[in-house]
């Protein structure tokens, strides 16, 4: 089976979580989605990267999570949350991903 790049683990976990939160309008749900994917990432991001590069990456996806929401009453929910999902993917394909 075709392993997925962490990258497009992570980034599908920012934009799925918040979709699937808006459209169910269950916000548990979008961060059951959110948690998960993020989970997933992580295991992925230690295999290939080790300890403190998955720390790093998932502090990264934590803080994109939380920036995207001021962010938000900026630009736009969707401009926000596929802005730091693209920024977040960018981080885990040149720390984990490019070299796999």
């Amino acid at each position: 089976m075709a392993r997925i790049p962490s990258a497009v683990v992570a980034a599908t976990g920012l934009v799925g979580g918040y979709g699937v939160a808006r459209w169910t309008k269950k916000r548990q749900l979008g961060g059951a989605v959110l948690a998960v994917a993020g989970a997933a990432a992580a295991q992925q991001w230690r295999r290939q990267a080790g300890g403190k590069a998955a720390g790093a990456l998932s502090a990264a996806y934590v803080a994109a999570f939380a920036g995207s929401h001021p962010l938000a009453k900026k630009v736009g929910a969707w401009p926000s949350v596929l802005g730091v999902a693209g920024a977040v993917a960018l981080a885990s394909w040149v720390v984990a991903d490019r070299n796999g």
